[in-house]
C-alpha cells in the first residue's frame, strides 16, 4: 500500500502508474472533489504541456482523454510596445509544439480517471498537518475532525510548493531546504471568448507583451477564452504596489497593453479581486526521509513558471519513481532523490533565466541574431547543436542537467561566432561545434 498526498496532476498520474503496477494507492487531497466543486478563480497559471509531460501522461494511459482540452501552441505571438505583432515559432522541426491546458480542467479529468481505476482510493477534504510527534505523516479529515497517522506506511508527498511535510522534515533537521522567493509576483486575468471564436486574432500561440522588467502573457483555452497573467515586481516604481491606487491599473494597461485591455471587459473587477500570487524556487538537500517518505514535484523542487516545466518536471518524477519501484532493487526513494535532484536544480536555474528572455531578451537585437544563428546551426549540425529551448521542451530523453551543460557550451559558440562575425556555414562554426559538442544519438521527443 502506498499513500499519495496531493491529488493534483502529479499525485493523480503517480497513483495511476502505481495502480497499474498492482499497488493499492490511497490518494489524499485537502481540497474538495474537483468533479463536483468549482475551482478558485485567479489563482492558477495555465499549464504548458510539453514532451516530458505528454510522455508521462501516455504512460499513465490518460493522454487520449485529455486531447479535447488541449490547444496547440507552435510559437509565441509577440505584442510589441509600438503596437506591432510578430509570430516566433518555437522550433523548426515537425512536432515542436507545446499545448495549453487549464490546470483546473486537467486536474478534474485526471481525478475522474483515477476514480475509475481499480486499486485507487480517493479521499477529499483531508489536509496534511505535517509530521506527528512519532515522525509519521499526519492528516486530518476536515469533515469529521478525525486525525489519521500514517505510521509504518510508504508515503509520497505531492502536496505542492507549500508542502507541510517538507517544512516539518526541514524543521526536524532531516533535510536542508532553501526557498528563494522572487521579488516579482503575478496576477491572473481573463480574456473572454467572442461570438464565433477567440478575441485575439491568433488563437494557437503563447501571447507575450514583453516590456523590459515586466510582462503580460496569455495562454489559450479550449473554450476560446485566454488566461492572461501579469508578471511584475511586487514593489518599486513599476509594480503591483504602484497599481494599487484607484484607477492606476486601468491607466497602466491603457498605456502599456491597450490591445489586451480592449478585450478584457471585466478587467477592473478582476484586477481588484484577484490576489497576487507568489513566485519562488525550492531546493532540498534530499527528497526522501528513508524509504517511508518521499517528496516529488513542487514539494521537492518548486520552480518559477517561465519555462513551462513545473508540471512537466513533476510528471517526469512520477515516471522515474514508477520505474524504480518496479525494478526490484532496494531503496527506490533514495535512488529517486539521487537521480532527479541534479535535474531539478538544472530546470530551476533555466526557468529563472527564461523569465529574462521572455520579458526582455526576445526584443533585444543580439538575442534575435543568436536565435537565427542557432536555428541555422541546428539545420547544419543535426544531433550536435540543438537550441536550449528545444532540448527542454521537445526532447524528453535529454535530462535537464545535460540540457543545462550543453546550453552553456552552445551559448559560448553563439557568442564567439557573433563577436567574430562568422555564420553557421563558416569553418569556425564547423570547428567549434565539432570540438565542443558530442553527438546525441537520439534527438526525438
Amino acid at each position: 500500500m502506498i499513500h499519495v498526498i496531493g491529488a493534483g496532476p502529479a499525485g493523480c498520474v503517480l497513483a495511476l502508474l502505481l495502480a497499474r503496477r498492482g499497488h493499492e494507492v490511497h490518494l489524499h487531497e485537502r481540497r474538495g472533489d474537483p468533479r463536483s466543486t468549482t475551482p478558485e478563480a485567479g489563482r492558477s497559471i495555465n499549464l504548458a504541456l510539453a514532451a516530458r509531460g505528454m510522455r508521462a501522461l501516455e504512460s499513465a494511459g490518460v493522454m487520449q482523454a485529455l486531447e479535447s482540452g488541449l490547444v496547440r501552441m507552435p510559437g509565441r505571438q509577440l505584442h510589441l510596445s509600438d503596437g506591432s505583432q510578430s509570430f516566433n515559432p518555437y522550433g523548426q522541426n515537425p512536432g515542436e509544439i507545446n499545448y495549453s491546458i487549464s490546470r483546473a480542467e486537467l486536474t478534474r479529468r485526471l481525478v475522474e480517471r483515477a476514480g475509475n481505476e481499480p486499486g485507487i482510493h480517493l479521499h477529499f477534504r483531508r489536509r496534511c498537518l505535517g509530521l506527528a510527534p512519532s515522525g509519521a505523516p499526519l492528516l486530518v479529515d476536515e469533515e469529521s475532525g478525525r486525525e489519521i497517522e500514517l505510521a509504518g506506511q510508504r508515503v509520497v508527498a505531492a502536496d505542492g510548493a507549500g508542502s507541510a511535510l517538507r517544512k516539518d522534515l526541514a524543521a526536524r533537521g532531516h533535510i536542508q531546504v532553501r526557498e528563494d522567493l522572487l521579488d516579482h509576483t503575478y496576477k491572473e486575468l481573463t480574456i473572454p471568448a467572442r461570438a464565433g471564436g477567440s478575441a485575439l486574432a491568433v488563437r494557437e500561440a503563447l501571447h507575450i507583451w514583453p516590456r523590459h522588467g515586466y510582462m503580460l502573457i496569455a495562454l489559450p483555452n479550449a473554450d476560446h477564452t485566454f488566461t492572461a497573467t501579469l508578471f511584475m515586481p511586487h514593489q518599486g516604481p513599476v509594480s503591483f504596489e504602484m497599481l494599487a491606487a484607484p484607477g492606476a491599473a486601468h491607466a497602466f494597461f491603457q498605456r502599456e497593453f491597450p490591445d489586451a485591455l480592449a478585450v478584457m471587459p471585466d478587467f477592473d473587477r478582476e484586477f481588484a479581486l484577484h490576489r497576487e500570487g507568489l513566485l519562488g524556487t525550492v531546493r532540498c538537500s534530499a527528497w526522501n526521509h528513508g524509504e517511508e517518505l518521499l517528496l516529488i514535484g513542487d514539494a521537492a523542487h518548486a520552480i518559477v513558471p517561465f519555462h513551462g516545466q513545473g508540471m512537466n518536471c513533476a510528471l517526469e518524477d512520477c515516471v522515474a519513481l514508477d520505474a524504480l519501484l518496479g525494478d526490484g532493487r532496494p531503496a527506490p526513494f533514495a535512488r529517486l532523490s539521487a537521480l532527479r535532484r541534479p535535474d531539478g536544480d538544472a530546470i530551476a536555474d533555466m526557468s529563472l533565466e527564461n523569465y529574462v528572455e521572455m520579458r526582455d531578451a526576445v526584443i533585444d537585437p543580439r538575442h534575435q541574431q543568436h536565435r537565427r544563428l542557432e536555428l541555422e546551426l541546428e539545420r547544419r549540425f543535426p544531433g550536435h547543436f540543438i537550441p536550449r529551448y528545444a532540448m527542454v521542451m521537445f526532447h524528453a530523453q535529454i535530462p535537464y542537467s545535460v540540457v543545462r551543460q550543453r546550453a552553456r557550451i552552445q551559448q559560448g559558440i553563439l557568442d564567439e561566432l557573433t563577436d567574430r562575425h562568422a555564420g553557421a556555414e563558416s569553418d569556425l562554426a564547423r570547428s567549434l561545434v565539432g570540438e565542443r559538442l558530442t553527438r546525441l544519438d537520439r534527438v526525438s521527443g
